[in-house]
């Protein structure tokens, strides 16, 4: 087991993105120190540690930063060996957990997000349709990637559900602004049973945001925002 000293994370307590590595460092017990970063004003570390793009998170190991956050998983994956594995190792298995995970920050995440921060109610209808109908996509395959057991990952948490669990804190938030659903009981049930085991995992615990505190950081990100980018005439 890796000292806190020799692992270090560089995040914050919201982002979906930090969130990936947390867990993925709690499945395998590897104790590492948590920084919570000030976006505002990224620190020296933050800045030489991803000098391409500046972003959380990063995992640093050692003296060794990696960067991204689906690359940082599959790092922590490779380097902690122990069980349980976070990829599969069947590789049709493990090609298709890489298929989902980048489906969902390529093509679900961007719909998400502009539900939760953009303007315009027909611009934002269309936007909820594309990420419901994603979603049910997603139910799909968590069917066949799951294989009757209660996680994308089979009896553990897996590469899928640290890709798609991150965002759940995300969802909530979003729905609770615009009094919407989601994740729905009629349209995917169970994605539905299978955020509830997510959150109550362990691994999960201490680090999924509560809503109403996500909620409050979103409300004065959101007005920033628009305030940046005020509506054109």
């Amino acid at each position: 087991m890796a000292e806190s000293s020799e692992v270090k994370l560089l995040g914050t307590w919201w982002s979906p993105f930090a969130m990936r590595s947390r867990i993925a460092l709690n499945i395998k017990h590897v104790n590492y120190a948590f920084v919570d970063e000030n976006l505002l004003s990224k620190s020296e570390l933050l800045l030489k540690s991803n000098s391409v793009h500046k972003k959380i998170p990063v995992l640093i190991h050692g003296d060794k930063p990696v960067c991204e956050s689906l690359i940082i998983v599959q790092y922590i994956d490779d380097v902690w060996t122990s069980d349980p594995s976070i990829l599969p190792s069947d590789p049709y298995d493990r090609a298709t957990a890489l298929f989902w995970a980048a489906y969902l920050d390529e093509k679900w995440f961007p719909a998400l997000k502009g539900i939760l921060f953009g303007q315009g109610e027909d611009a934002k209808k269309a936007l909820v349709d594309q990420a419901v109908e994603a979603l049910v996509l997603v139910e799909e395959a968590f069917g066949k990637c799951s294989k009757g057991k209660p996680f994308f990952g089979g009896d553990q948490i897996g590469y899928v559900d640290i890709a798609f669990g991150c965002f759940l804190a995300m969802i909530r938030v979003t729905e609770k602004f615009n009094d919407i659903k989601l994740l729905d009981q009629a349209k995917t049930p169970e994605l539905v049973k299978w955020a509830e085991r997510f959150c109550q995992h362990p691994a999960v615990n201490g680090v999924m945001p509560e809503t109403e505190e996500l909620a409050e950081y979103a409300e004065i990100a959101i007005v920033k925002m628009r305030d940046a980018n005020p509506p054109k005439s």
